[in-house]
């Protein structure tokens, strides 16, 4: 069975209702990235942080998966396939997707802020119940934190997408502008023999490699043209 490898970015979930982080009004929802979404700005005001990612659980929690996110879980029937993502949100794993690789951390998980990869105190939120509690404590009596990778931060699950990306016979790429390392830095790591498709409305740049053939159309879109070329 050929192994498929799906890298996403935020355009993957633009048409389930979720603006991209550099949107006007986009997931920042006009807070300062400093503040919300970097090491030091959980140090200066954990609250501030805390009542944010509570906000941004709210919403999205009325996302649900797009065509794009269910056709990509459909390959499953055919193919081998990992997702790893950039994103946050959990809408591959609500469409189906069984093999998700998540680089960036998740949005409905809570850690220790002292050892967040220490799997005894990680924490699955529901969605009857996303809000964690200002003060409240992981199980080493450290603030509970989102578990959401910072920037400042190492990205520890980079070396499983480079190696999942490494036994790639197809490599699809969507809603991402393959500006933001490590996770740009993965197509690299992509088997030469392998044909990439890149699946994006916009322009990326992605240099001359002949390589590449660049679906400009949305998640759903692309993914129905793609499925018709495999």
């Amino acid at each position: 069975m050929k192994k498929i490898v799906v890298l996403t970015g935020a355009g993957m979930s633009v048409e389930s209702g979720l603006k991209t982080f550099r949107d006007a009004n986009g997931l920042w929802e006009n807070y300062p990235v400093s503040d919300v979404a970097t090491h030091d700005g959980w140090l200066r005001n954990p609250t501030l942080v805390t009542e944010f990612y509570n906000m941004l659980r709210k919403k999205c929690l009325n996302a649900k998966p797009n065509e794009g996110h269910r056709l990509v879980a459909q390959l499953e029937d055919r193919y081998d396939v990992t997702v790893v993502t950039q994103n946050v949100d959990n809408l591959h794993e609500m469409a189906g997707s069984s093999h998700v690789v998540h680089l960036h951390g998740e949005l409905m998980k809570v850690c220790s802020s002292v050892d967040p990869y220490d799997p005894r105190y990680i924490q699955t939120l529901t969605a009857e119940n996303p809000v964690v509690k200002v003060g409240a404590k992981a199980g080493d009596g450290s603030l509970l934190r989102p578990h959401i990778v910072f920037f400042q931060e190492a990205v520890p699950m980079i070396e499983v997408a480079m190696e999942e990306c490494s036994k790639a016979d197809i490599f699809i790429i969507i809603g991402t502008s393959l500006v933001v390392y490590p996770a740009a830095g993965l197509i690299h790591y992509v088997p030469a023999h392998a044909p990439v498709y890149l699946i994006d409305p916009g322009d990326v740049n992605v240099g001359h490699s002949a390589r590449f053939e660049h679906l400009k159309m949305g998640a759903s879109e692309g993914m129905r043209e793609l499925i018709k070329k495999l």
